[in-house]
């Protein structure tokens, strides 16, 4: 699995603390910028960097965004097909977003998490399989759907 990185100026420091940490860790990383802190950056465009790439391998790639409230970046990768993402307020509720959801973006917010917050909950997505339980692929199933309808 390949796990795509991407944040703003906000996001920045924590995507980096992050991004090595999960390099240490021997996981296979792309950083999709921004690449240097840059304070006229807008989240947008790293946003749509790693939505597109989980687009087209949801199966196969997770990202993961950083942005000043999470939910900006959130907001933008939600916009392609076959992704997933999903805002994190504790490492709970992403267990539960993996196991029932299968969300596949992780977005993190840098104003209200430190390292030790944000490493624990993306620990959590990238450790929690989907569950398979025939309830949550139905679901899944019914936001393709939607997706095909409106997602053009």
């Amino acid at each position: 699995m390949v796990i795509y990185f991407g944040a703003d100026h906000r996001g920045f420091e924590l995507k980096e603390q992050l991004k090595k940490y999960f390099q240490e860790r021997a996981y296979e990383l792309i950083d999709l910028g921004n690449e240097t802190y840059d304070a006229g950056d807008d989240f947008p465009d790293f946003a749509s960097k790693v939505g597109e790439k989980v687009s087209w391998s949801p199966d196969n790639g997770r990202g993961i965004l950083v942005c000043g409230s999470g939910v900006g970046v959130c907001v933008v990768a939600n916009k392609f097909k076959n992704v997933r993402a999903a805002t994190a307020i504790s490492s709970d509720q992403i267990y539960d977003a993996r196991r029932h959801d299968d969300i596949n973006v992780l977005c993190l917010s840098s104003d209200s998490f430190d390292f030790d917050a944000a490493k624990a909950m993306t620990q959590v997505f990238l450790d929690t399989a989907f569950d398979e339980e025939e309830k949550h692929r139905r679901r899944l199933g019914e936001i393709l759907t939607i997706e095909e309808k409106n997602l053009k």
